[in-house]
């Protein structure tokens, strides 16, 4: 079973003691997967064609899925547009003022800001790059158990969706 996102881009900023940190990340809306992301220091088109390409590296052939972001123009911008368009996957954007639009994203950069942003002060970039990095690898994707998923982890829920059923006796 193969998916990719379906409502889920997102950008945020986030400060370290050498300036801000953006992440652009796309979460699976059926596991709650994070399955592309991208991190650097210009909040630039970028992000979100390098968390896309990173996305569709990690499902593979997902033709036809829906990619539904905020309206930030880096998901408008012709880069991004252009990756879409190259993949055969449907580009949408949520409404201004919709606040429930992106919950998905939203509720999952909440968790990062508590987990992690909240938890120290990052001198540097990098800290803050692993921090990011490692909290999203090792915990929301190998601990964190989900109501939404049957108190599974996103790794658990994915690896029971896709073993194949066994033929009826």
């Amino acid at each position: 079973m193969q998916h990719l996102p379906v409502g889920v881009a997102t950008i945020a900023g986030i400060q370290a003691g050498e300036g801000k940190l953006y992440l652009c990340a796309i979460k699976d809306a059926c596991g709650n997967r994070i399955v592309g992301y991208s991190i650097d220091s210009r909040m630039k088109a970028r992000r979100a064609v390098t968390a896309l390409n990173n996305a569709l590296a990690r499902r593979g052939d997902v033709t036809g899925c829906v990619v539904h972001s905020d309206r930030g123009s880096q998901f408008s911008s012709r880069k991004f547009l252009n990756v879409l368009t190259t993949h055969d996957l449907i580009g949408s954007m949520g409404k201004v003022g919709a606040c429930g639009d992106n919950a998905a994203m939203e509720s999952f950069f909440s968790l990062l800001q508590k987990n992690v942003l909240d938890r120290q002060a990052w001198a540097t970039r990098q800290e803050l790059r692993t921090a990011i990095v490692t909290w999203i690898e090792r915990t929301y994707h190998r601990r964190r158990r989900q109501a939404a998923l049957g108190r599974l982890t996103p790794i658990e829920y994915e690896t029971i969706m896709n073993t194949p059923a066994a033929p009826a006796a």
